[in-house]
């Protein structure tokens, strides 16, 4: 297959990108538990985030794309075995099946950098087995179950010995998050929370994994550029085997130009029917979402100025008055753009829905359409977070301003 075989304009480029992330159409009436199954598997990866100003990341992603659905459902898929916690893009949900892409960096973890403390390993080898034997003798653990003795008061970044013990032998793949309970680790042995793996029957090679990964992540993308692949595995530099060129002459990948783009694109043999509906411009984007700072459309700030168009950063790490648009801003997606992004706070107790700032993009029209779509969303967001009142404090388009006040 020729690199001329498929042709796409950007617009439908990027419907297939959100098609293949299930974002294209509003989502369905009814979801299950099974559906937010598929939707994790669908993305291979689903980063968590424990910021909870609104709905933590996790369960915002998937409510972008599911619509209503029960928070205890990701909780028990995790506990029922379907999905377990490793470092991926960063820290994320995966489904088990996948298990065996990422054993290879627990058996040797040197390459993860600062998220495999080797120091602290050495250094504190009899209090990594002490913890160890706990979890052996009295079963899945928490970190609140060990008492802090060192005297410091805690936080991200003075985590306490006991939980730096633990987050070792869970980057190891010695333990395992065997369930969560009010978004808390509880941790367990590996032979216990996945009895079914054996290294010595199921133990792949980085190389054969590197190359799946490769392929899951141009699957889930939908369509993607060689320098967007690697990102979404936080993979380095791949083997000259795994080289999208290689790849092609394989089979494995189905290359497409994008009017005005000089860089080939790829896309899975898997959404060759999408492909092709996408090159006769029969994938209409209908949905208004509003999506988590960590889905993977924006994870990828360089991804999203290159192919959206939307320069993004999340602000909460920035210093108060060196912000441009707030703490946690969420972006706006409607029928196939990024059109602005929201500063909110979902005042759960009070039953509020705070909108702390919302600002368009430049160029994007308000239109009757547009503020319609806007503000069912909003309001199927906030009754989400059982939120029944709305409130926009400020807009950075006077117009919109006025004309959502009606909608919500």
């Amino acid at each position: 297959m020729s690199a001329t075989d498929f042709h796409l304009t950007l617009s439908s480029a990027r419907a297939l990108h959100l098609a293949a992330q299930g974002l294209l159409q509003p989502p369905p009436r009814k979801t299950g538990k099974d559906d937010v199954l598929a939707c994790i598997r669908n993305m291979s990866a689903l980063q968590i985030d424990t910021i909870n100003v609104v709905a933590r990341s996790p369960y915002l992603v998937l409510w972008s794309r599911l619509g209503h659905f029960e928070h205890a459902w990701l909780n028990e898929l995790l506990e029922e075995g379907h999905l377990f916690e490793y470092w991926s893009h960063e820290a994320c949900f995966l489904p088990i099946e996948d298990y065996g892409l990422y054993r290879h960096q627990m058996v040797s973890p040197q390459g993860l950098g600062w998220k495999y403390n080797h120091k602290w390993l050495q250094e504190n080898t009899a209090q990594v087995e002490t913890i160890r034997q706990h979890i052996r003798e009295n079963g899945a653990s928490r970190s609140a179950d060990f008492e802090r003795t060192d005297g410091k008061s805690g936080g991200w970044w003075e985590w306490k010995p006991e939980k730096r013990s633990l987050e070792v032998l869970f980057t190891t793949g010695e333990v395992m998050v065997a369930k969560r309970h009010n978004f808390q680790r509880i941790y367990d042995l590996r032979e216990r929370v996945h009895p079914k793996w054996n290294d010595k029957k199921h133990l792949r090679t980085p190389l054969e994994c590197e190359r799946t990964q490769i392929l899951q992540a141009v699957r889930a993308l939908g369509i993607c550029k060689a320098s967007w692949m690697a990102d979404y595995f936080r993979m380095g530099k791949f083997d000259a085997k795994n080289q999208p060129v290689q790849l092609v002459k394989e089979g494995l990948l189905i290359p497409v130009q994008i009017a005005n783009q000089e860089q080939l694109f790829y896309v899975h043999p898997a959404r060759l029917d999408a492909l092709q509906l996408a090159q006769d411009n029969q994938l209409k984007a209908t949905a208004t979402r509003i999506l988590s700072p960590f889905d993977p459309v924006v994870w990828d700030r360089k991804r999203a100025i290159e192919f959206f168009d939307f320069d993004y950063k999340l602000e909460c790490y920035t210093p108060a008055p060196k912000r441009r648009y707030g703490y946690f801003t969420l972006p706006i997606l409607r029928r196939g753009a990024l059109i602005g992004r929201m500063d909110a706070k979902a005042h759960r107790k009070d039953g509020m829905f705070e909108i702390k700032a919302l600002h368009l993009e430049s160029g994007v029209r308000v239109s009757k359409a547009m503020t319609t779509d806007l503000g069912k969303t909003l309001r199927e967001f906030a009754a989400w977070h059982e939120c029944t009142d709305i409130q926009l404090q400020h807009c950075s388009s006077p117009e919109l301003g006025q004309l959502l006040a009606t909608e919500i």
